[in-house]
C-alpha cells in the first residue's frame, strides 16, 4: 500500500511539474518573441538614424552596432543588396512572410529557422519607398529549445518532489491504513465495528454485515449439521424398528412352517398352523404397505382438489361401525353438513380413518367417539386408555404405539398418527393432540 500510494502521488506530481514546465516553457517564449519585437523596432530607428548605406560594409556596420544582429538589404522586389553573415549572393527573398508583409503592409514579423544560417530568428522587415527593403533578424531560442534549457532546474524539483512523495507516502499509510487495521482487527474479534471518522462508517456497515452473515451462514450450517445428524438417528431408528415389526410375523412363520415340515403336527394343530401362518403373512403384506404408503407421501406432487369432507366422514363412520360395535363403543357425530377441503380424496381418508379407528381401537369396552366435523376444524375425542404424559412428544413418532400389547393384538404398526402427522405438515394443516392416562384422548387438526 505504501508502495502503491508512493508511486501514485509521485505520478501525479511528476506530470504536473511537466505540465506546469511545458506551459511555463509557452508563456516565457511567447515573451521573449513579442520582447524580440519591441527591440527590433529600437534596431530599425537606429537604422534610420544612422545614414547607413545600403552595401554590404553598411549591412556590417550597423550590425556591429546593434550587437551582431543579422541585418539585409533588399530592393523592392525582394531581390538581396547586402547581408551581414554572409557574402554570398542570396536569391530573391519575396516569398519570405516577413518581406511579403512589407511589400504589402509598409512591414511584416515572421519567427522561423535560417535556412542559410542555421538557427532559429525573428525577422522584422520595414519597406522604405518602393525601392527598398530593410530586414533586421534576432537570434531566439524556440519554444523546445527553451524547455530542455529548463529541465536541470525541473530535476531540482523532482528531487524535493520525490523526497515529499516519500514521506506522503509513510505518514498517509499512518493516518489511513492503522485505522483501517484497527477495523479489521474489531471485525476478526467478531465484536461490533465502530469507525472513528465518518470516512470509515461505509466499511464499517459492511464489515458489520459480513459478521453477521457469517454468524448466520455458521447457525444455518449447524442447523444443517443438526438436521443431518437427525435424520441419520431417524434413519438407523426407522431401519430397526421396521427390521423388528417385519421379525416378528417372519419369526411366527417359520417356526409353524419347521413344525409343518417336522410332520408331528395334528390335524387341528395343523389348521390352526395354517391359519396364523396366513395371518402373519397378510400382517407382513400390510406392514410393507404402510412402510411404502409412508414413503410416498414426501413425493406425491398430484394437484389437490375439493373434498366433500361431510360425506367421508360419515361413510368412514358407517364403514368402521362393526368394528366399534366387537368394542360396544358408540360413534356420536357432530358434523356439520357442506364441509369441503382443498385436497384429496386419498389423503382426507387416511387422515380421519387413522383417527377414528385408533379412537375405535385404543377405547375402553362400552367406551364412546365423538367426532365433531365443522368447516376448518376436525376433533375426534374418545374415553380411551389414554396417554401418558412422558409420552405425548413421541405420539407422532414412527412405529411408536401407546400399548404394546394392543399393537399385536389390532394389528397395528405404529405408523398410522406418523402418517397423519407427515401428511398434515404437507398440506399445511395442524395437528394437536390432548390427552389423560386413563381418561382418553382428544385429536384436532385445524385446515
Amino acid at each position: 500500500m505504501k508502495w502503491r500510494i508512493l508511486l501514485l502521488s509521485l505520478g501525479i506530481t511528476v506530470v504536473c511539474i511537466l505540465v506546469f514546465t511545458f506551459a511555463a516553457t509557452q508563456v516565457y517564449y511567447n515573451s521573449t518573441i513579442d520582447d524580440g519585437k519591441e527591440y527590433l523596432r529600437v534596431y530599425m530607428n537606429v537604422y534610420e538614424d544612422g545614414g547607413y548605406s545600403s552595401d554590404a560594409d553598411g549591412a556590417r556596420s550597423l550590425s556591429e552596432r546593434l550587437n551582431g544582429a543579422r541585418v539585409t538589404f533588399m530592393d523592392g522586389r525582394g531581390n538581396v543588396i547586402a547581408d551581414s553573415d554572409t557574402d554570398n549572393s542570396l536569391t530573391n527573398h519575396s516569398d519570405r512572410k516577413e518581406v511579403q508583409d512589407a511589400i504589402l503592409d509598409g512591414e511584416g514579423f515572421a519567427v522561423r529557422g535560417s535556412s542559410t544560417l542555421g538557427k532559429n530568428m525573428i525577422y522584422f522587415c520595414k519597406s522604405y519607398g518602393s525601392e527598398k527593403l530593410v530586414r533586421i533578424a534576432v537570434n531566439v531560442y524556440s519554444d523546445w529549445n527553451i524547455f530542455v534549457r529548463t529541465l536541470p532546474t525541473a530535476a531540482q524539483y523532482f528531487a524535493v518532489d520525490l523526497a515529499l512523495c516519500v514521506l506522503l507516502a509513510f505518514v498517509a499509510t499512518h493516518f489511513i491504513l492503522n485505522p483501517v487495521k484497527n477495523l479489521a482487527a474489531d471485525a476478526v474479534s467478531g465484536g461490533v465495528v465502530t469507525g472513528k471518522y465518518s470516512e470509515l462508517e461505509p466499511i464499517a456497515r459492511i464489515l458489520n454485515e459480513r459478521n453477521r452473515n457469517i454468524k448466520l451462514q455458521l447457525s444455518q450450517i449447524n442447523a444443517e449439521k443438526e438436521l443431518a445428524e437427525q435424520a441419520r438417528k431417524s434413519k438407523d431408528e426407522f431401519i430397526s424398528n421396521v427390521t423388528h415389526e417385519m421379525n416378528t410375523p417372519l419369526t411366527s412363520i417359520r417356526g409353524y412352517a419347521e413344525l409343518l415340515g417336522s410332520g408331528k403336527m395334528t390335524e387341528a394343530q395343523k389348521a390352526e398352523a395354517y391359519k396364523t401362518i396366513l395371518n402373519q403373512s397378510e400382517r407382513l403384506t400390510n406392514l410393507i404397505a404402510c412402510i411404502i404408503n409412508y414413503g410416498e407421501i414426501d413425493s406425491d406432487e398430484l394437484p389437490p382438489y375439493e373434498v366433500d369432507f361431510t360425506a367421508l366422514a360419515r361413510e368412514a363412520i358407517k364403514a368402521l361401525k362393526p368394528e366399534a360395535d366387537k368394542k360396544q363403543v358408540t360413534v356420536i357425530e357432530n358434523i356439520d353438513d357442506g364441509v369441503k377441503i382443498f385436497s384429496r380424496h386419498e389423503r382426507v381418508s387416511e387422515v380421519f380413518g387413522n383417527l377414528l379407528r385408533n379412537a375405535i381401537r385404543y377405547n375402553k369396552q362400552g367406551g364412546t367417539v365423538t367426532v365433531t366435523l365443522t368447516q376448518g376444524r376436525l376433533a375426534v375425542e374418545d374415553t380411551g386408555i389414554g396417554i401418558a404424559e412422558e409420552n405425548m412428544g413421541k405420539v407422532f413418532s414412527r412405529f411408536f404405539t401407546v400399548d404394546k400389547s394392543h399393537g399385536g393384538k389390532n394389528g397395528g404398526f405404529g405408523l398410522g398418527l406418523a402418517v397423519v402427522k407427515k401428511i398434515c405438515k404437507k398440506s399445511g394443516w395442524d395437528i394437536s393432540v390432548e390427552s389423560k392416562l386413563g381418561e382418553g384422548s382428544k385429536f384436532t387438526v385445524e385446515f
